[in-house]
């Protein structure tokens, strides 16, 4: 795992990897930047923040699953951006079907219905590999022991194993390796940014590819927050039932991923042994959702960043 580098200073603005291209996200708006086989394409627009209308979503741990949700929301949306622009190899006429629902919907209105199936389908994809499936495993323990610990034990291990081995199965993908590689050239941009050096390929290619303040981080870290106040919870007061143990364990979601991006945001502001060491177990993740860019995927890094770096020097301080 590559060393961090010390950063001249921390900046808010973030990114995401897209198909051939990036995703920056800046304190006043957001850029995506693809590769077409014409060349370059960007798109722009300013953020529009719920918890900027209704202020009490912004305030700690409640702001945590808010930015969770809009993240995933404007991520989905960048995604079908991108693949608007991805060459395919045949082209196919839309179905009657698609063609019914464009004419009583709309694109507007389809689009909607899409994106919100999207992030409905990943939460509930996300719930039932590294939730539901392990809780159902360990629920089997108590025909072997009693111990309330080794069951939460074999939940444990199994939640972190499926995690595990989905990423390595994911970055085994040809396609999904070229997406890590994006999401390797996000972060050395940033890297480089924050060090105050001019935002060339010459000066972010040396940067290192694994970033602090990564949402595969932020990722795992929910998985072992859940699991310590799952462990704790039942240890204090034992649940039998299954659907109970699920029920309780879906309840608690919001505050785990609440209590996980205010130790994010904490971890990735300060820059001290403690918090260089508890953010090594997520840095390690980064092995396997970042590679090595070339210089054309720096390019649209570099082309993203620069799109969002506030007017006002320091805007973005973390």
């Amino acid at each position: 795992m590559e060393k961090q580098s010390k950063t001249g200073f921390r900046t808010t603005i973030g990114g995401q990897a897209l198909i051939e291209g990036i995703l920056m996200r800046g304190p006043e708006k957001q850029a995506i930047v693809v590769r077409s086989p014409e060349g370059l394409v960007v798109k722009e627009e300013k953020l529009k923040l719920i918890r900027d209308r209704y202020p009490i979503l912004g305030l700690p741990i409640i702001r945590g699953s808010v930015t969770f949700l809009d993240s995933m929301v404007k991520g989905v949306k960048a995604l079908m951006f991108s693949a608007d622009y991805y060459p395919e190899e045949e082209v196919t006429e839309p179905s009657r079907f698609e063609k019914w629902l464009d004419e009583k919907l709309g694109n507007e209105t389809i689009e909607k219905l899409v994106i919100g199936f999207s992030v409905v389908l990943a939460v509930c994809f996300s719930l039932l590999l590294f939730m539901l499936i392990p809780t159902t495993v360990a629920s089997l323990v108590p025909y072997f022991t009693d111990s309330e610990v080794v069951r939460n034990l074999v939940d444990a291990v199994l939640r972190v194993v499926m995690f595990l081995g989905y990423l390595i199965l994911v970055s085994r993908q040809k396609d999904i390796k070229r997406v890590f590689a994006y999401h390797g050239a996000e972060h050395k941009t940033i890297f480089c940014y924050e060090k105050g050096l001019e935002l060339t390929v010459e000066n972010v290619r040396p940067q290192p590819k694994h970033h602090p303040r990564c949402g595969t981080s932020f990722l795992f870290v929910v998985i072992i927050v859940s699991i310590l106040f799952h462990s704790v919870i039942f240890a204090i007061w034992p649940v039998e039932s299954l659907p109970a143990r699920i029920g309780i364990q879906l309840l608690l979601l919001p505050l785990v991923v609440g209590i996980t991006y205010e130790f994010n945001r904490y971890v990735g502001g300060h820059d001290n042994p403690v918090t260089n060491f508890l953010a090594r177990p997520g840095m390690w993740m980064q092995n396997f959702t970042t590679n090595e860019p070339d210089d054309s995927m720096i390019e649209v890094a570099i082309a993203a960043m620069k799109l969002v770096i506030p007017e006002e020097k320091g805007k973005d301080r973390w």
